[in-house]
């Protein structure tokens, strides 16, 4: 008599096809499967690797400066990455050295910037190397269509996301966009997000900034991202404000112009 086999399958395990969330496993005894036992195991070994991992600053310069961005190197008041995750608050302001280095360039290009764009580390260097590059050329794509001028990129070593206000202010930019790796989960160790700010200063709260999340292949692409940070980008210019009281309608509005890259896989 053949054994019986010791995995009981889901029923609803199709439903797997849809998403990448860790449903219908099915059971071995009252506990999980063993490939669905490692599986988690090493999800969660890659999530915190990406914490841990540190961010290659002049190997993403060189290659910043090959596309022809010019840049300046920047560090958070954090001196490692201990004291980063330990202090948040050390992460959220500059070293006496870098906003020196701030002063003396906004000295030198005194009329400012329409963006000014800040690239940090944040809680995972893994999506900073893979995403922040592409993304950031959607972006300078479309933003030589609207006329706006573009600072220098701001490479930031244990940063967060509020200091891309004070990276902001001493630049005198109308607009900043800090660009960071998010906490890792499960299933995304490298997930870039990015957060927007209308006449940044030290000070601003989330509630003053625009979040665009989970950019990277499996999540949201390049383009779409870039299109929403230039629909938010003139909408704040034009209302002079950013955060709650500004909707992010950039995916609407494109799926009524039937714009291609654009929708939700329940419409389809």
């Amino acid at each position: 008599m053949p054994d019986k086999p010791t995995t009981i399958a889901n029923p609803w395990a199709h439903l797997r096809q849809l998403t990448p969330a860790r449903i219908a496993l099915g059971r071995a005894g009252a506990s999980l499967p063993t490939d669905a036992q490692l599986d988690f195991q090493f999800a969660h070994a890659q999530a915190r690797d990406a914490v841990h991992l540190t961010l290659d600053i002049d190997a993403l310069a060189k290659q910043l400066q090959a596309k022809g961005f010019s840049t300046l190197h920047l560090h958070s008041a954090a001196a490692d990455r201990g004291l980063y995750l330990q202090r948040p608050d050390l992460g959220r302001k500059l070293d006496e050295a870098s906003a020196e280095r701030l002063t003396e360039h906004a000295e030198q290009h005194a009329a400012g910037y329409d963006l000014i764009i800040v690239i940090a580390d944040g809680l995972s260097a893994l999506a900073v190397q893979r995403h922040a590059l592409p993304l950031l050329q959607r972006i300078e794509e479309q933003m030589h269509q609207d006329g706006w001028s573009l600072g220098p990129i701001c490479l930031v070593q244990q940063g967060r996301v509020a200091l891309g206000d004070e990276v902001g202010q001493r630049l005198q930019a109308r607009m900043v966009v800090m660009l960071l790796g998010e906490r890792p989960g499960l299933s995304s160790p490298d997930s870039l997000g990015l957060y927007f700010t209308y006449a940044p200063k030290v000070g601003r709260t989330d509630a003053d900034r625009n979040c665009i999340s989970n950019i990277r292949l499996e999540g949201l692409s390049y383009n779409l991202a870039a299109h929403r940070l230039l629909h938010l980008m003139r909408e704040a210019c034009r209302r002079q404000l950013s955060g709650v009281t500004l909707k992010d309608e950039a995916e609407m509005l494109s799926l009524d112009d039937g714009s291609p890259n654009v929708g939700n896989f329940l419409l389809g």
